[in-house]
């Protein structure tokens, strides 16, 4: 419980640093760390009702401070007995034993993130997107609006920055790793895809789009990572040949209006493609590129991110993050992509590019469970196969800005989310 307010304490802050300093984001930087460092230094204070009073009065004096009213409650999801969480910010072991064994604990319990790990804030303008590399939760990728791609080691002590790719001269809108995780790719606003060499920082090759239009999201193809799908502002979905720098004859679709958002399935036969005006379209990739359109369903708003899993149910699924406030969960019911509708969840998501995603490991869960960034700046767990009246099992509210991008470590230790802001933060499992 304390780890609950103790957060809430980090989310104060956060939301008036906007205020604070507004000439001198260096100093907005160092403050809202140091308030990090001192949350994790006390606590193991443990009286429940000496934080709830030191909340209240900070709150009070902030908002006097600015003139601004503050929205957070201490009644707020995070500090119910459903979300609390278990641990303290001062955990310094990933890998602490726990009395209960995985099997026995709670999906609550299983996903109560609530330490930060760390704050990054290399990026001068939006990310709107990270990525953990394949099998290691060491790298993480961070595609900015600034131009510029950073590569983060999140495990180093302390995390660091490892290096900036630039390259691209507007903003940096998709990034996706190889399987070995020796390549990146990456798309952007000027009409570029690139392919990097990871280990050497350097870029391998820039491919222009066809038509010359903003490329808004990009994605290796899973079982042959010489072939990259990307989805433009004029409605294509296109797959290249990155090895070689060639479009293959029958690569390309029209789908209309803002491509936005791909997911591939694992085996890379079938994909989805979704666009700005909520149409999600099911493709099938043949082994030298050329796809064909199977089946199409539409929500009610354009649809920011796509994901994928092969489990729900014994059931393959798709989660769709829409601007109508909504994230939508399908099943996937045939070999044609088919989308059956089986649940809606009510989300903050109307204006921004929200990203959501599946917890990557769900086997020996009591339910499971997708994470999504919201434009009131929280960061949402939500159980989908929990009780449909409150499916929100915990609630981050460490961003000062609406959450964008959001990413899980393969191992489920560390998520990562970014904001309007430029901010990343790295959340640690309790």
């Amino acid at each position: 419980m304390a780890a609950a307010f103790q957060q809430q304490i980090f989310a104060l802050d956060a939301r008036f640093n906007a205020y604070r300093a507004p000439n001198n984001p260096n100093f907005k930087t160092l403050y809202i760390r140091r308030r990090s460092q001192l949350l994790r230094e006390n606590a193991k204070f443990k009286d429940i009702e000496t934080i709830k009073k030191y909340l209240n009065i900070r709150s009070q004096l902030l908002q006097r401070r600015y003139g601004v009213q503050d929205n957070i409650s201490i009644s707020s999801a995070s500090s119910r007995a459903r979300s609390s969480s278990k641990a303290s910010l001062a955990t310094d072991d990933l890998t602490v034993n726990t009395v209960k064994k995985k099997n026995d604990l709670t999906i609550s319990e299983n996903y109560a993130f609530s330490g930060v790990h760390h704050i990054f804030d290399q990026h001068t303008e939006q990310v709107s997107v990270v990525k953990f590399a394949n099998n290691d939760r060491s790298k993480l990728c961070c595609a900015s609006d600034d131009g510029t791609v950073s590569i983060c080691d999140v495990t180093a002590s302390p995390p660091k920055v490892s290096f900036i790719l630039e390259g691209h001269t507007k903003a940096v809108t998709g990034c996706d790793w190889s399987a070995s995780n020796e390549l990146l790719v990456t798309c952007g606003a000027d009409g570029a895809l690139c392919l990097w060499e990871v280990g050497g920082r350097r870029r391998l090759r820039l491919v222009r789009d066809q038509l010359a239009a903003p490329l808004l999201c990009c994605c290796f193809q899973p079982a042959n990572n010489n072939m990259v799908i990307a989805g433009n502002a004029r409605g294509m979905v296109a797959v290249l040949n990155i090895s070689t720098g060639i479009y293959p004859r029958g690569g390309s679709s029209i789908l209309g209006g803002r491509v936005l958002s791909i997911a591939c399935e694992s085996s890379g036969r079938m994909f989805w493609a979704a666009n700005d005006k909520g149409v999600i379209v099911s493709y099938r990739m043949e082994g030298a590129g050329c796809v064909s359109k199977l089946r199409r369903l539409c929500v009610g708003g354009a649809v920011t991110c796509l994901s994928w899993s092969p489990w729900l149910a014994r059931h393959p699924a798709l989660l769709a993050s829409a601007a109508d406030n909504s994230l939508y969960l399908f099943r996937i019911s045939d070999r044609e992509g088919s989308l059956v509708l089986k649940k809606r969840f009510a989300t903050q998501h109307s204006e921004h590019s929200v990203k959501s995603t599946f917890c990557p490991i769900m086997s020996f869960r009591r339910g499971v469970c997708v994470v999504t960034g919201g434009e009131d700046a929280c960061v949402y767990f939500l159980d989908i196969e929990g009780h449909k009246g409150q499916p929100v099992l915990n609630k981050l509210q460490g961003h000062a800005s609406p959450v964008l991008g959001v990413s899980f470590s393969y191992d489920e230790s560390l998520l990562a989310t970014s904001d309007v802001s430029g901010l990343v933060i790295i959340w640690r499992r309790s």
